[in-house]
């Protein structure tokens, strides 16, 4: 009902369907109200977007390849408030140019290409064309300093989130409150029943979004089954910040999924300043979880997390910064307690030891260590950073604790991205090198081997907004 509402409102004016930047959340201003319907549409604040995404995997030996180059394009409106209400739309449409044969197996190992597949549609691996989705569609109200929405969204929590590169982000549907009226302390929160993953087309309610990615195995070895099989009507998410001055705030998170499990999360961060330009940083996260009930499924061979199963993460982070430059250094311990779980279709991990391209989701007595730096040059347009990360896992025969297999390895990555000016200005270039080694025993076995390490992984993306 709320879907053909909010269709039915904006179909009176306008029939397209925009792209968002994956990494932001739904739009967000805050213009006067206007009085007027029709200048309250006429003065809407329009947005398009095109990207060309090619990526390209290098496994070792004769391990399989892939290349693929995607692009694609969208256009989307955020109306002005009439009365403190906003209706917001968007959609995105993408094309596979070009690409090797990325829907078949490698040859080796039987298993399925993991990075490419992933700018399309990883439920049907030969569509190449019809690459279509309605991403947002929302109706918004402003009240002071806070707003309150409903529909189809672009939440950023630790639970989910845009996740890390691909063509289009996971977008959610539901109900999400914003309270900031005050500088000290916020409140936001809401619940989500639907989700439409990154590398995805359609809707999903979200019991059916577990799975939907490759799902590893259960701590007894066993094919993991509870993909289409976990009962589960949504998620209450809930976030308290405290800020009691401009160098301290604590932040409280908590992600309760029906019937499945519950996360709390609590992070503390601080700031000191060296000098006038130079400022020294610090973090610290804790992360606590719990089965609910059976964990989706009274029959554990098809269920989520096991029942009575819990996971425990410490992450910390010290840094110095600039306006210039950033350089910090991160570590991650998640306890041999059990596996940190979150579906990999809901987006990535919060860990301040996360590289783009690998995740610690699915492990347990993990020990992580990055160190990242980045750099800023010719007036802010160019942006340049390198990580390198060792993450030391449990052995891939440890099923209890290592869900996909993931051998120890060393990670190195390189970014940067320039923003163009003048003639080209709203466009951007972004490039990712991602490099990981192989550290810990694989038993001779290449399905511990191909796309999760001794590989490289590029990224090229050109970005047009206007």
């Amino acid at each position: 009902m709320l879907k053909n509402f909010l269709t039915y409102f904006f179909a009176l004016l306008v029939s397209s369907i925009f792209a968002q930047d994956p990494n932001d959340h739904h739009i967000s201003l805050k213009p006067k109200d206007s009085l007027c319907l029709k200048e309250c549409f006429l003065s809407a604040h329009w947005e398009a977007h095109t990207r060309t995404f090619f990526m390209s995997t290098i496994n070792e030996g004769a391990l399989k390849d892939d290349y693929a180059l995607a692009s694609g394009a969208g256009i989307g409106v955020l109306t002005k408030p009439i009365y403190g209400f906003q209706v917001g739309v968007s959609g995105f449409f993408i094309y596979n140019m070009i690409s090797s044969d990325i829907d078949k197996l490698d040859p080796i190992t039987k298993t399925q290409n993991r990075y490419e597949l992933g700018l399309f549609d990883v439920e049907n691996t030969t569509n190449k064309n019809d690459l279509d989705r309605l991403e947002e569609l929302y109706l918004k109200y402003n009240f002071s300093k806070s707003a309150i929405t409903i529909g189809k969204i672009n939440i950023n929590t630790p639970f989910l989130n845009p996740q890390d590169g691909r063509m289009r982000p996971t977008i959610e549907e539901g109900v999400w409150l914003n309270i900031n009226e005050s500088k000290k302390f916020g409140l936001s929160g809401g619940w989500i029943w639907e989700v439409s993953p990154r590398s995805t087309v359609h809707w999903f309610k979200l019991g059916d979004s577990f799975g939907i990615n490759p799902s590893g195995v259960n701590i007894d070895g066993t094919k993991s089954e509870y993909h289409d099989n976990v009962s589960s009507s949504g998620i209450a998410i809930m976030n308290i910040y405290y800020k009691p001055n401009k160098n301290l705030k604590f932040n409280l998170w908590n992600g309760m999924v029906d019937n499945v499990m519950n996360t709390a999360m609590i992070e503390i961060n601080t700031n000191q300043s060296i000098n006038e330009k130079t400022q020294l940083y610090q973090g610290v996260m804790y992360i606590h979880q719990d089965a609910i009930n059976h964990g989706g499924n009274s029959e554990q061979r098809k269920t989520y997390i096991n029942e009575n199963a819990q996971s425990n993460v410490i992450s910390a982070q010290i840094g110095i910064k600039n306006k210039k430059s950033n350089l910090s250094l991160n570590y991650t311990h998640i306890t041999g307690d059990g596996r940190y779980l979150m579906p990999r279709e809901w987006g990535k991990e919060p860990f301040y030891t996360f590289l783009p391209r690998e995740r610690n989701e699915g492990l347990g007595n993990v020990h992580a260590a990055t160190i990242k730096a980045s750099t800023k040059l010719f007036n802010d347009n160019f942006k340049t950073g390198l990580g390198y990360g060792y993450y030391q896992l449990p052995d891939v025969k440890n099923y209890r604790l290592n869900k996909y297999g993931l051998p120890s390895y060393h990670q190195i990555n390189y970014d940067a991205s320039y923003n163009f000016t003048n003639f080209l200005k709203g466009m951007e270039l972004k490039i990712l090198l991602a490099y990981k080694l192989k550290q810990g025993e694989t038993y001779n076995n290449s399905k511990y081997i191909y796309n999760k390490v001794d590989m490289l992984n590029c990224n090229f993306i050109l970005d047009f907004k206007i």
